[in-house]
């Protein structure tokens, strides 16, 4: 294939624009991330994202819509059973969860648990949904006494294993999460998280030594796809972790939103052609799942500004969308993820600019047009817009 062009894909984790129609099946009525969080500090500076169209797409009300817009601009809507991470990326590179990953609000059943200390040789604490800051406080002191790890799960599908790091080593720790890997995929879980911590009684605070051990996704995606061509495909942030590090050429590894952004400005430099897909992860962990309006909204106006840098180092056919994967509404009583409409904005110099590109009925329409884009045919699911957005 003659390609010397490239697609960088920028998730805002979490940035929500409107409850989907089937919301209420969910507890998310009137969830509105972007909204929402506006009203809740008094409004945002987000010129960058303006110029591009954000403030016109239906549903948005709090970002001012201007005359011109510098790309095009519309919403998706989720296709799969969920609204979670995995399956909002899974998604948008092509593949539809038709089946939701398992849950389990009321704690893993004694079948799970007895395999787990069978599988891996150690006891556990809890196994039960809890807050992961507060559950290392409450527990902490007793899992140092025991050696035990602590095993937590949450509203999503993910079972996640803290430990000190005094107590259980970090290679230990992430040892025992492949071992529960493992057996998980029986029982449809969608990821597995190593959650190490550091400190004493009182003033335990997890390390940035996170590591996710997620299902493969389970169909061909659009990396795989793109990989197969030969094209380079490099993740930056957790990309790797959300699809099993499969289908990329390279990992940049970054553990916050800057860092993410300097990845990609890292990978701009280094890629000819290919896809650059990377994940602003401080929205959904730091300040979402918190309830943390203020946060997110100064974390929006950072990644706004940095944003704007990538746009200037596009070459002449290269290609850019700003997009999320769920929402995660800070302003409302829940502390979960929330089903909602996400943001498309796509931008080049040879992109149509002010193409209203509508709602999309699915995410993996994205992967689906970034296929396209790069003549590497069709995927299983999404209609692509391609025809909409080149000259």
């Amino acid at each position: 294939m003659k390609n010397r062009k490239r697609a960088v894909v920028i998730v805002i984790d979490s940035l929500g624009i409107g409850a989907l129609p089937d919301a209420s099946l969910y507890g998310d009525e009137g969830s509105h991330t972007l909204d929402n969080t506006s009203r809740a500090v008094g409004g945002l500076r987000l010129e960058n994202l303006a110029s591009m169209g954000l403030g016109l797409i239906e549903g948005v009300e709090t970002v001012g819509g201007v005359k011109g817009p510098v790309a095009s601009y519309g919403r998706m809507k989720e296709a799969s059973a969920g609204k979670d991470t995995t399956t909002g990326h899974w998604e948008m590179a092509g593949v539809v969860v038709r089946r939701p990953f398992a849950t389990y609000p009321e704690g893993f059943p004694p079948e799970i648990m007895d395999r787990f200390v069978k599988r891996t040789g150690y006891g556990f604490l809890w196994a039960k949904p809890a807050s992961g800051t507060e559950i290392i406080q409450r527990l902490g002191a007793e899992h140092i006494e025991t050696g035990k790890p602590i095993v937590y799960t949450s509203a999503d599908s993910v079972f996640q294993i803290a430990a000190h790091e005094d107590v259980i080593p970090v290679e230990e720790l992430y040892r025992i999460c492949r071992i529960a890997r493992g057996f998980l995929d029986d029982y449809n879980i969608c990821r597995v998280i190593a959650r190490p911590f550091t400190g004493r009684p009182g003033s335990f605070k997890r390390t940035a030594r996170r590591k996710d051990f997620s299902m493969e996704p389970p169909g061909e995606t659009l990396l795989d796809r793109l990989k197969s061509r030969g094209l380079s495909v490099v993740g930056v942030g957790k990309i790797g972790d959300i699809y099993a590090h499969r289908g990329l050429t390279e990992e940049i590894h970054a553990s916050g939103n800057m860092e993410v952004l300097d990845g990609v400005e890292e990978a701009l430099a280094g890629v000819k052609s290919g896809l650059i897909l990377a994940n602003l992860v401080d929205f959904d962990m730091l300040y979402g799942h918190r309830n943390d309006a203020r946060g997110y909204a100064r974390a929006l106006e950072e990644a706004d500004s940095r944003i704007a840098e990538v746009k200037k180092n596009l070459e002449d056919d290269d290609i850019l969308v700003v997009t999320a994967d769920h929402g995660c509404d800070p302003t409302t009583p829940s502390t979960d993820h929330s089903r909602e409409y996400v943001p498309l904005l796509v931008c080049g110099r040879r992109v149509n600019s002010g193409v209203d590109l509508g709602t999309r009925e699915s995410f993996s329409d994205l992967g689906q047009t970034i296929c396209g884009f790069f003549g590497a045919g069709r995927l299983g699911d999404g209609r692509s817009f391609l025809d909409l957005l080149l000259q």
